[in-house]
């Protein structure tokens, strides 16, 4: 094989892991660009309490998914778990053009949340797996840029449609079917399958039952590593076994504030520039420079976090988000300087969360990383589904600006209390206890 048709099979997984995240984006913006038309013309029978309920039910959904989901990539395989999720979240997003009502409308957010739900973490589980080691900073902020330019990009779609908010669903789901065959052709298996190799009788006969051994790790596309294979089965037990309950629970204090930011600011951020008295063209406009200035704070980030730790970073990041989430509970007349602060602070909220998950892939090893990866995610879910929630509550009293954004700032100085506790490196329980990369 030539070396250029293996540069360019190599750039497939990459491609489409990152892809993958453009779904999540889209699912991570798309309420908050309809929200405002359907609480405007009380279509399917919203208004502020039903809007509050369907961002709420949507990311119950995404947390489950996450949770309980994600962590049988560990299990069965990244690629086989993308496959699925990918294809269940497709479906329900084309059904949700079908509701007649706020609770048909909900329930298909749910549904289509549990698969989505556990495809972050896979994704990026796999681009750890498939990485040269020493880039998990880069592999993981590189991958999440597909999360915010699929945010990018519904914000942009909904500018051109809204109010005709079904488009924007029918949108979401063809783009995951289109990607589901590509996956399944191109998307090579990170994590080696097992085998059974039979023992002598005389030893089968000691051991009371065959031994099951694996095959050698196979070298990932490009040349770059693959996971080691698991001796066991991974579990959330395994989290709560020394050494890793106190990162645990830093990750996931952590974590759930980083995505009650997200969400929070990606549901309601239109609505609240709505109530501050500005337009909603602007707000739509607002909501596509946030998510640029995420994907500009990624590409920044992971460089940075390779070459300076990701500790140090990632305290630094959510400092200056709760910082400049501050300066937007000021109103801002002139429009250059809103939008550079909008901007600033996209940079910095959205890519706080994704160093988490970068950390996280470096803390554990490769056996536990599915499992803890679906653990940081699905805990920060229930941030996600707190932050709109509280926000929503927020709107439904009338008080929702300025005090909507003191809300968030203070929940990006608790995600840097708790990580301050977090140690700088771990070592990893995989049969043998090695100092895990820099942090």
């Amino acid at each position: 094989m030539s070396t250029s048709s293996l540069e360019n099979k190599s750039r497939w997984p990459v491609w489409l892991c990152w892809l993958a995240m453009v779904l999540d984006g889209f699912d991570l913006v798309v309420l908050g660009t309809v929200i405002p038309t359907l609480i405007k013309t009380h279509e399917l029978g919203f208004d502020a309490v039903g809007a509050t309920f369907a961002a709420t039910i949507s990311l119950v959904g995404v947390g489950l998914g996450a949770l309980f989901i994600a962590p049988l990539s560990d299990r069965f395989g990244r690629r086989n778990l993308l496959v699925a999720c990918v294809t269940w979240f497709s479906i329900f997003t084309i059904a949700v053009v079908f509701a007649p009502n706020v609770a048909i409308f909900s329930t298909f957010r749910l549904l289509a949340g549990l698969g989505l739900g556990a495809c972050l973490p896979a994704a990026l589980a796999y681009m750890n797996d498939y990485a040269p080691a020493g880039s998990a900073g880069k592999s993981t902020t590189r991958t999440m840029t597909g999360y915010h330019a699929g945010a990018v990009a519904t914000a942009f779609l909904a500018i051109m449609v809204i109010p005709d908010w079904r488009t924007m669903f029918v949108v979401g789901g063809v783009a995951g079917f289109a990607l589901v065959p590509f996956l399944w052709f191109k998307l090579p298996e990170t994590l080696p399958a097992v085998i059974h190799v039979p023992m002598p009788a005389s030893a089968a006969r000691r051991a009371g039952e065959p031994a099951a051994a694996r095959a050698p790790e196979p070298a990932a596309a490009g040349g770059t590593r693959a996971a080691s294979a698991p001796a066991e089965r991974a579990s959330f037990r395994d989290l709560g076994k020394n050494p890793y309950p106190l990162v645990a629970a830093g990750v996931a204090v952590a974590s759930f504030m980083g995505l009650l930011l997200v969400y929070g600011l990606n549901t309601w951020l239109p609505q609240l520039m709505s109530i501050a008295g500005y337009t909603l063209s602007a707000g739509l406009s607002l909501l596509l420079v946030l998510n640029v200035g995420a994907v500009v704070g990624l590409v920044i980030a992971g460089v940075l976090a390779d070459r300076h730790g990701t500790k140090r970073i990632v305290l630094l990041w959510f400092g200056l988000s709760a910082l400049f989430l501050a300066v937007l509970s000021v109103k801002i007349q002139n429009e250059l300087l809103l939008n550079a602060a909008v901007f600033v602070t996209g940079v910095f909220v959205f890519s706080s969360q994704v160093l988490v998950y970068a950390w996280v892939s470096q803390l554990f090893p490769a056996r536990l990383r599915g499992t803890a990866l679906g653990f940081a995610a699905g805990v920060g879910r229930f941030g996600a589904i707190l932050g709109p929630a509280v926000t929503g509550t927020l709107v439904a009293a009338g008080i929702a600006y300025p005090w909507g954004f003191y809300v968030f700032a203070t929940a990006a100085v608790l995600a840097v209390a708790a990580l301050v506790l977090v140690p700088q490196t771990v070592a990893a329980v995989s049969g043998k206890r090695t100092a895990v990369g820099p942090s």
